[in-house]
This record gives structure tokens, C-alpha cells and sequence, in this order.
């Protein structure tokens, strides 16, 4: 065989395995080595992995992974999602479904200190919904604004599906996380406008009742100043220190985590077994994200070797369809596979492919980035994978409520999203302009 047709033989067992099961990690070595070895000889494939192990993992730069695990897994435990919705439910209560643009905003700072959308569906459904549903809302809608704000974890910084591209990319991390600040907050301001629009147009899809009479929860000005301060130190911290140019996103991500541990002391949210169970979680999660970079960079590695990047360029860009036809392809490639399997490993999986070809259709790869996060989130709301909502439906023991019932509230914000990414995609600078200051 010819070094392509094993390059594009290696694709294909690489889905074979994922579909029989097989861990994604471990499919991508296998393919990967056995691509090497069939253009080259065994002896290269193996210096090949060893060089790849040394190179991908050796870096300053990969210390943020857990470092940003930890901050999220800390401030989650320490109630900082709920002081986050009290402070926004104080503010916007007297809003036409003010409960749920509450709930969105709540996520967008929760976001900017966790960075990890499961984190923010799992707070958020044991926060916010009780009060929503408590206040006359539909279980259907409170779960689904919960789930499509919960998206806002990986697109507003710090997120962990950024670094993973900025590595794949070979980008700044602190270029992708500005990247991400308009994105995000255009996306919030899509949901906020679409819970209005249904709040008028479809009462009966919001409320179960039409008049909410239950009282809100009374904070004084020093309550709302008391929840607010944790929150707003630690994003000055985090992010204040990043954008201003005084930390380096490792060390961003240190001064986070110390910040969310002096808080979680405070609150005495944190004893002994609670830290001793957060990090091994903390460890746990770091090392299949880097083994998972680990098997991304020797799969990319192959596919050059092989040639297929090239060949699928020449493709793309030399026929009819054209750049922006292998955009639309790429994007809607990756909402498919959003409905099958996790965020990370479609990254892993498509990117090492269609980082040469956007490179040579000369598009920015910071916002081809941003494109990226945004599709790949949409995964997390469409069925039948559906991580956000099947997350949601394991932390609220309801047997009324199904999951079919959380994807249906979730639909809106699944629309809400399309309509930001042909946004992004009609006006780059929104993602680009705070990158290239």
C-alpha cells in the first residue's frame, strides 16, 4: 500500500475501534504505530512514540491542566455556584423570566472560574432548578436552560477544551482565552434573548403556572456583597492577572487554585477526605486529558507522515467547494459526532486532519478555535449522547422528569447556538480582536 492509502486505512480502523468500544486513547496509539511502522519499519515507530511521549508532555505549559481542574473542582464544592445565582436571582428577579436569564449569567461567571461545563450542569441543577420550579417555571424549561447555559463552562476562560486545541494548534493558551471572552458573552446574550422570546411567545412552554406567588429569598446588600466578593476575587485573581500581563496562564491557573483552596478553608467546605477525594479526581482527570494529547500528537504525526492532510487540502480547496464549503463540512462533521461521543476526544480525533487544511485555506486558527469549541459544545445538548443533559438528569432525582423532557427544553438554546456560530462565522473579529491586542 502506498503511504496515503495506510493513512487513510489508520482513519478508518480508528473508527472501527471507537465504535467496538475500544478506549480512544488506546485506539489512536494502535492505529498510530501501525501506521508508522507500515510507511516506515517498527524501529521508527517506536523512537517516533518515545519522541512524542518527550515532546508532547514535557512542557511548562501542560502544569495549567490540573491546576485548572483543581480550581473548578474547589469552588465547586465550596457554593460559590449558588452565591453566584442568589447574587444574579437578587438582581434580575423583576425581569420577565428573570429566573432563567438569572440562571445564564450565573453560568457565564461560574464559567470564568471553572471551565469545565459539567461542573456548571451539575451545580446548576441542583441550584437553580428547585428555585425555578419553585417560582411556577416548567421542569422541562428550568433543566433546559440549565443545560444550554452549561455550555458556557468551555467558552468563556479559563477552558479546558481551549488548551487542549491551543496544544493541538500549536497556539497561545492566553491568545485562545481572550478568544474566548466575546464569544461568550455573545453567546449569553443569545440565551438571555431567547428566554424572552419564549417567555412571550410561548408562556406555556416557560411556566407551568400562569401568576407566581412564592416568595424569593430576602438578601440585604451586605449578603449579596458577602456572596459576591469570593467571586469576584477570584476572577481579578485569574483572570484580571492574565489579561493584564502579570501571569502566564500556568501561573493563572496556580494563583486560581490557591485563591479557591483559601476559600474552600474558609467556608469549612473543605475536610480532610473531601481534599484527599478531590485530588485523585484532580489526578485522574489530568492524566487522560494528557494521554489523550499524548495519542492526538502521534496520530497527527502519522496522518503527515502518511500525507492525507495534504491530500485532503488539495481537495477541499482546489475543487468547488472551497474554503468555506470544508468549513461547513468540518462544523456540521463535528455536531454529528457530538451526538456519540465526549467533547475532547472529537477534538482529538478530527483535528489533527483538519488543522492542515484550515491552515492552508488560510484561515485564523484562533478562530477556527473558536468555531471549533462552540460546534463541539453543541454536542453536549443533542441527543442521544447528550452529556450536559444526561448529567443534569443523574443529579435531580425526580422520577417525573425525564431525559426526552431535558432535551426538549434544551432545543431552544441548541437553535440559540446555531444562530451564534453563523454570527462568529460572518464576523471573526468577535473572536479575534481581544487575541490580536
Amino acid at each position: 500500500m502506498s503511504p496515503i492509502e495506510i493513512g487513510y486505512t489508520a482513519v478508518g480502523g480508528l473508527v472501527v475501534l471507537i465504535y467496538f468500544g475500544m478506549p480512544i486513547g488506546v485506539a489512536m496509539l494502535g492505529v498510530s504505530f501501525f501506521g508508522v511502522s507500515m510507511i516506515r519499519n517498527d524501529v521508527v515507530a517506536l523512537r517516533m512514540l518515545g519522541a512524542v511521549g518527550n515532546d508532547s508532555l514535557r512542557e511548562y505549559l501542560f502544569a495549567v491542566v490540573p491546576l485548572f481542574v483543581l480550581m473548578g473542582l474547589l469552588v465547586t464544592v465550596s457554593n460559590v455556584g449558588k452565591d453566584t445565582f442568589d447574587v444574579f436571582q437578587k438582581m434580575l428577579r423583576r425581569v420577565m423570566a428573570g429566573l432563567g436569564i438569572a440562571t445564564v449569567f450565573a453560568n457565564a461567571v461560574f464559567a470564568s472560574i471553572t471551565g469545565i461545563s459539567i461542573a456548571s450542569a451539575t451545580v446548576f441543577s441542583r441550584v437553580a432548578v428547585p428555585e425555578m420550579t419553585r417560582h411556577g417555571y416548567s421542569k422541562k424549561f428550568a433543566t433546559g436552560v440549565v443545560a444550554g447555559s452549561s455550555v458556557l463552562g468551555m467558552m468563556i476562560p479559563p477552558s479546558l477544551l481551549m488548551i487542549v486545541y491551543a496544544v493541538l494548534a500549536e497556539q497561545s493558551v492566553g491568545r485562545m482565552f481572550l478568544a474566548g471572552i466575546g464569544p461568550g458573552l455573545l453567546l449569553s446574550v443569545i440565551f438571555a434573548a431567547t428566554i424572552l422570546l419564549l417567555a412571550k411567545q410561548r408562556k406555556g412552554f416557560v411556566f407551568d403556572t400562569p401568576d407566581d406567588h412564592a416568595t424569593y429569598e430576602d438578601f440585604s446588600l451586605g449578603d449579596v456583597l458577602r456572596k459576591a466578593v469570593p467571586i469576584l476575587s477570584l476572577m481579578l485573581v485569574v483572570l484580571g492577572g492574565l489579561y493584564g500581563g502579570f501571569l502566564n496562564p500556568t501561573e493563572a491557573g496556580a494563583a486560581g487554585a490557591a485563591g479557591a483552596l483559601v476559600i474552600a478553608v474558609l467556608r469549612r467546605s473543605l475536610p480532610k477526605r473531601t481534599l484527599w477525594n478531590l485530588m485523585v479526581e484532580t489526578g485522574q482527570i489530568t492524566v487522560s486529558v494528557l494521554f489523550l494529547i499524548l495519542a492526538a500528537t502521534f496520530f497527527s504525526r502519522m496522518l503527515a507522515l502518511s500525507g492525507v492532510p495534504r491530500e485532503l487540502a488539495a481537495f477541499f480547496l482546489d475543487s468547488s467547494i472551497g474554503p468555506y464549503g470544508f468549513l461547513i463540512f468540518y462544523l456540521v462533521l463535528i455536531v454529528i459526532l457530538g451526538c456519540l461521543i465526549d467533547s475532547i476526544s472529537i477534538m482529538l480525533i478530527v483535528l489533527p486532519i483538519a488543522l492542515p487544511v484550515a491552515e492552508a485555506a488560510g484561515f485564523d486558527l484562533i478562530w477556527f478555535g473558536v468555531l471549533t469549541v462552540v460546534a463541539v459544545e453543541l454536542g453536549l445538548l443533542t441527543p442521544p449522547f447528550g452529556l450536559s443533559v444526561y448529567t443534569i438528569k443523574s443529579a435531580i432525582d425526580d422520577p417525573d422528569l425525564s431525559v426526552g423532557d431535558i432535551f426538549r427544553g434544551a432545543f431552544p438554546f441548541v437553535l440559540a447556538m446555531v444562530v451564534a456560530l453563523a454570527v462568529l462565522i460572518a464576523f471573526p473579529p468577535i473572536s479575534t480582536w481581544l487575541a490580536r491586542l
